[in-house]
C-alpha cells in the first residue's frame, strides 16, 4: 500500500468543494461527493498506478479524476502527494502550468518531511 498525503492547499480545497456543494445542492450531495473523494484517495494507496500523466495539463504532476475534479499528484515511487484539487471546468491546464513551480515545491517538502519522520 503507498503512502499518500494531503497537501495543506489539497485539504482546503476539499473543504471548499464540501462548503460549495453544501451551499448549492445541499449536505446530503456534498456527502456523497466528499464519499467519492475519499474513496478514491483510498483506491490510490491501494493502486498508485491508477494515476495518469496527462502531457497537455503538467509535465511533473499526475492526476487522478474524481466526478468533475482533478487530484493533481505528485508520485515518489510508492508515495503519493495531493497537492490541489481542481474542477474539470476550469482552465485547468493553464492553471495547472501557473501553479506548478510552487506545488512542486511544495511536494518535494512533503516528501523531504516524511523520509526525515522516518528516519
Amino acid at each position: 500500500m503507498a503512502y499518500l498525503a494531503l497537501s495543506r492547499r489539497a485539504f482546503l480545497d476539499i473543504q471548499g468543494i464540501e462548503s460549495y456543494s453544501i451551499e448549492k445542492w445541499g449536505a446530503k450531495v456534498a456527502n456523497d461527493y466528499i464519499e467519492s473523494i475519499e474513496a478514491a484517495l483510498n483506491l490510490l494507496r491501494e493502486n498508485p498506478q491508477l494515476l495518469r500523466t496527462k502531457q497537455t495539463i503538467g509535465d511533473s504532476l499526475s492526476f487522478y479524476r474524481v466526478k468533475q475534479h482533478f487530484l493533481a499528484c505528485a508520485l515518489f515511487d510508492k508515495e503519493i502527494y495531493v497537492l490541489t484539487v481542481k474542477h474539470g471546468a476550469m482552465d485547468l491546464p493553464n492553471r495547472i502550468r501557473e501553479m506548478e513551480p510552487q506545488l512542486l515545491m511544495e511536494a518535494d517538502m512533503l516528501h523531504k518531511a516524511h523520509n526525515a519522520k522516518r528516519s
